[in-house]
């Protein structure tokens, strides 16, 4: 299937200090690529991959688990360590699920996390379900573009199939044991007015990780979808600062090159 135009994966080479994005469940690069062309601009190395069974057609996420999503990221994330002195990994919703199980299993190797509006738990009733539901309701209303500026719209599906919602739940709940295994520098940002992932799931998230480098920021204009929100000038800035705080190659780089 042809991918859906915006949701193709961004790359760009640029300094020796890397970060990984990854996107949400049902979504697509899109969501993030002002965020990944802002730190590409800023000189960083950036790589923003697809994840399996996203960016086509909600289908295709019928054929893939979070196992094959997670796949991908830990991909990515290898090919940014062999070509970094240093990576940061950033995520939203699903996608910063998935930077904590990288952060849980690659330890230092990870120099930080930036989360935004990450995501917990499936916290839908009907959730418990699943496991025979899939069976016989192939999907359920979507979720894409919970986005409080106008005019902004999310490339992501309009359904959200059952299978891949089934294994979502599963990676939630296998990820909740081991954010005691994150230790690294946090920063997350999460929205007070989010329709997809409720503000509950951060304040779990930092209760549970082990990081003591940790910074809560609150998006008070923005909906899920905050990267392509009201608060996105925000985001982008205050990650940048992050970086450049825990990589000191970055403040040099900017200033040998006048920026």
């Amino acid at each position: 299937m042809p991918v859906l135009p915006g949701a193709e994966p961004f790359r760009h080479e640029g300094g020796e200090v890397g970060v990984l994005l990854c996107h949400g469940f049902t979504g697509s690069p899109q969501s993030l690529r002002p965020w990944a062309e802002y730190l590409a601009g800023q000189g960083l190395t950036v790589s923003l991959p697809l994840l399996p069974g996203h960016g086509t057609r909600w289908q295709d996420m019928q054929l893939t688990g979070w196992q094959d999503w997670y796949a991908e990221v830990d991909r990515a994330l290898r090919e940014l360590l062999d070509r970094c002195t240093q990576v940061f990994v950033f995520g939203l919703s699903m996608g910063g699920a998935l930077s904590l199980r990288l952060a849980a299993k690659h330890g230092d190797a990870i120099s930080g996390l930036v989360l935004v509006n990450p995501a917990n738990k499936v916290h839908d009733p009907l959730a418990v379900a699943l496991p025979v539901a899939k069976h016989f309701i192939r999907s359920t209303p979507g979720i894409a573009s919970d986005i409080a500026k106008p005019g902004s719209e999310e490339v992501g599906y309009d359904r959200v199939p059952t299978r891949a919602a089934h294994s979502l739940r599963k990676f939630l709940q296998m990820l909740d044991t081991e954010l005691p295994q994150v230790t690294q520098p946090v920063l997350l940002l999460h929205s007070p007015q989010d329709h997809v992932v409720p503000p509950v799931d951060s304040a779990r998230i930092l209760a549970r990780i082990s990081s003591t480098d940790v910074t809560e920021t609150l998006l008070e204009q923005s909906y899920h979808v905050a990267t392509l929100d009201y608060d996105a000038e925000q985001i982008f800035a205050d990650s940048f600062a992050f970086v450049g705080r825990l990589a000191e190659s970055v403040g040099r780089e900017g200033a040998a090159s006048g920026g």
